[in-house]
């Protein structure tokens, strides 16, 4: 399975959309593109794989694997990119201006479930981050 994130870049923050297969699943905000600098910037444009990972503050999300020079980048809810992310990604329902989202959890709900089960039925969960 391969998501597609499309992104808009702005000064203070990108903006992107996320699909499957052609067919549109949420959007999503993240940090703006400050050449990848750790926890102040949004991952390179590239190929990545995606798998489980659990943490006592997410709980069950998901992991962008083997993103240069950065580790422990995730897709996680969060509706403001400043203020709540170090790098990773956040699935929201609805843009409500740069950087910014809303009802992530209920987004990030459904991006997790199209990707857990995917995954359980073994197979390769990629993502294409692209401009």
């Amino acid at each position: 399975m391969v998501l597609v994130l499309t992104r808009t870049y702005f000064p203070g923050g990108t903006n992107g959309k996320l699909a499957c297969d052609g067919q549109f699943i949420c959007c999503t905000i993240e940090l703006p593109w400050r050449e990848n600098e750790k926890r102040v910037s949004c991952i390179p444009e590239g190929y990545y794989l995606l798998r489980k990972r659990y943490s006592r503050k997410f709980q069950w999300h998901i992991e962008v694997v083997a993103v240069k020079n950065r580790s422990s980048i995730l897709l996680h809810p969060a509706n403001n990119a400043a203020k709540e992310l170090k790098g990773c990604i956040a699935p929201v329902t609805q843009l409500s201006g740069v950087g910014l989202g809303l009802q992530s959890r209920k987004a990030f709900a459904k991006v997790k479930k199209l990707v857990y089960e995917a995954l359980e039925r073994s197979a390769i969960v990629s993502l294409i981050v692209q401009s």
